[in-house]
């Protein structure tokens, strides 16, 4: 077997990366690493240079967010002829056999086109993902995110689980062939949920590994991308603060990618009127908090590139090998946690009892 890739995007993330690197270069599986610098100027490439000279370093000048920096590192691996590529943020740090558990799931599950790990909080007591998946409202959500680690998930009943966080998790490169990378339109945030959701349509499976664990300083990244003005834990509509500009006006952006791209067959037309009021209460919601302007602008964006999403789901709709049934059996029937507290904010569900 051709050595695996690893593949980290970074911007400014030099006081995180030193620590993500060490984790890697103590993996007990063999691999080649890339870091993919997306314009950094805060001395990131110096670094790795300095301090890590087995790292490659891909370096460009203008940031491409994470979708376009983990394309850029990914295409080498598919020109070397690797058989995985695993992502990386670059603020988290793998444990010892993260990397091994992987690659070994994988290959007990040839039909898995991506093997997801545990992520966990800095300090290892909390969960941040044991997977992704996606419900008939519009929402992807990482299960798990916010309970105490108390090895819930660990069960043989809960290895398969929607989709992969980009985090950390492991790609076959003969499914990224097939349906193709990573999609740029969504710069950052769901575009893992995306591909899933693209894999499995296409036949692909996606397994949970929680073995393979990682702790993440969340919204390590995405805190910088407003100047600071982020908080630590808003990278991901999670709920725990009030999120950035930035991370507000792509999750809303993408929320409207990703269901028009990939809920198939009559499900799209079965479940459009969820996704109607999932839209409603964002945007009602968000004028609440003070965010409307980035979901207007989100929304203008999402129309201004409709024509080329529906594009996207022509090709991805008929291309499709699984029937639109079994889709629908993958796909969570309720309200995720976070977005049923805001439905009933606004009094449009009852409270639970």
């Amino acid at each position: 077997m051709k050595l695996p890739y690893v593949v980290i995007p970074n911007w400014n993330g030099a006081d995180m990366l030193a620590e993500c690197l060490r984790s890697l270069a103590q993996q007990t599986l063999a691999h080649r690493a890339i870091v993919v610098d997306n314009g950094s100027v805060d001395g990131s490439v110096e670094l790795i240079r300095r301090e890590f000279p087995d790292v490659e370093v891909l370096e460009f000048a203008d940031n491409a967010g994470f979708a376009g920096g983990v394309n850029r590192g990914i295409r080498p691996a598919l020109r070397a002829g690797a058989e995985y590529v695993a992502l990386l943020n670059n603020d988290a740090v793998a444990g010892p056999e993260w990397l091994e558990r992987l690659v070994h799931t994988a290959k007990a599950n040839p039909r898995a086109g991506m093997v997801a790990g545990k992520i966990v909080t800095q300090d290892g007591k909390h969960i941040d993902s044991t997977g992704d998946f996606y419900s008939i409202w519009g929402f992807p959500y990482p299960r798990g995110r916010g309970e105490a680690d108390r090895g819930q998930y660990d069960s043989p009943g809960n290895r398969r689980v929607f989709a992969a966080s980009g985090g950390a998790s492991l790609y076959r490169t003969a499914m990224l062939r097939e349906v193709g990378l990573f999609d740029e339109r969504f710069f950052a945030y769901f575009e893992d949920v995306d591909i899933s959701f693209r894999a499995q349509l296409a036949g692909w499976g996606v397994a949970y590994e929680p073995a393979a664990a990682v702790r993440h300083f969340i919204g390590g990244t995405s805190s910088r991308m407003d100047g600071g003005a982020a908080k630590a834990g808003t990278g991901a509509p999670d709920g725990h603060s009030r999120p950035s500009a930035f991370a507000r006006y792509h999750t809303v952006k993408n929320f409207s990618y990703l269901y028009t791209k990939s809920m198939p067959g009559w499900l799209y037309w079965k479940y459009l009127p969820l996704f109607w009021a999932s839209w409603a209460m964002m945007l009602v919601s968000d004028a609440r908090r003070g965010l409307l302007g980035s979901n207007l602008r989100a929304n203008g964006t999402a129309l201004v590139h409709m024509p080329g999403i529906l594009a996207s789901r022509w090709r991805i709709q008929a291309q499709r090998a699984v029937s639109v049934a079994a889709i629908d059996a993958l796909l969570v029937h309720a309200l995720p946690p976070l977005q049923r507290k805001r439905f009933e904010q606004l009094g449009w569900v009852r409270p639970h009892q």
